[in-house]
C-alpha cells in the first residue's frame, strides 16, 4: 500500500550489509517518495577498489559524497537515499545540501554484518571490508533527525516504525553556524 508522499528526504545508512537497500527500497514505496541507490553513484575507481577488497579513503568517498548532496539539492519534493553515512562530517556534507535530512541508521553487530555479505555474491563490496566499515563508524544515534533500528527487525516491522517517525516527528532544524 502506498501512502500520500511525504515530502521529506530521507538517507537510510549504516555499515554494509545492514539492509539499507531493502529498506531504502520498501520504505520509498511505502512513503510515495522516489528512491536513490547511493551505490550507483560510485565513481568506477571507488567500485574497482572496494571489489579489490581495499577500503574507501576520505578522499575516495569525498567526490561521491558531492555527487549524492547534489543529488538531495535536486529533489526538494522527497527522496530515500540509500548511503553509509558512515562518518559525522559525512552526513553533514548531505546535511548542508538538503535542510531537514532526516537519517535512519539499521544497527548490527560485526559478525551480522558478516554473515549477510557473505550471502551476497558478486556484489561489489567482500566480506574482508566489513571491519573498516565498523571501524570507521560514528554512531549517529544522538544527532537531530536520526532514528536508530534494528537492522535484525523484519522489512515489514522497519518500514513500518519509518513511515510513522516520518510523519509524527518534525524534521529536524538545520543547525547554523557562526
Amino acid at each position: 500500500m502506498t501512502l500520500n508522499p511525504v515530502p521529506t528526504r530521507l538517507v537510510v545508512m549504516g555499515v554494509a550489509g545492514c539492509g539499507k537497500s531493502s529498506l531504502g527500497q520498501h520504505g520509498a514505496r511505502a512513503l510515495g517518495l522516489p528512491l536513490l541507490e547511493g551505490d550507483d553513484f560510485h565513481p568506477a575507481a571507488n567500485v574497482a577498489k572496494m571489489r579489490s577488497g581495499i577500503a574507501l579513503s576520505d578522499d575516495d568517498r569525498a567526490a561521491w559524497l558531492d555527487t549524492l548532496a547534489e543529488q538531495l539539492a535536486l529533489r526538494p519534493e522527497g527522496v530515500v537515499l540509500t548511503c553509509s553515512s558512515l562518518k559525522r562530517r559525512y552526513r553533514d556534507r548531505l546535511r548542508a545540501a538538503a535542510p531537514g535530512l532526516r537519517f535512519v541508521f539499521l544497527q548490527l553487530t560485526r559478525e551480522q554484518a558478516r554473515e549477510r555479505v557473505a550471502t551476497r555474491p558478486g556484489h561489489l563490496f567482500p566480506v574482508s571490508l566489513v571491519d573498516s566499515q565498523f571501524e570507521a563508524l560514528e554512531d549517529p544515534s544522538a544527532e537531530p533527525g536520526v532514528l536508530a533500528l534494528d537492522a535484525m527487525r523484519p522489512i515489514p516491522e522497519l518500514v513500518s516504525a519509518v513511515a510513522q517517525w516520518v510523519r509524527s516527528a518534525p524534521a529536524p532544524r538545520q543547525e547554523v553556524k557562526a
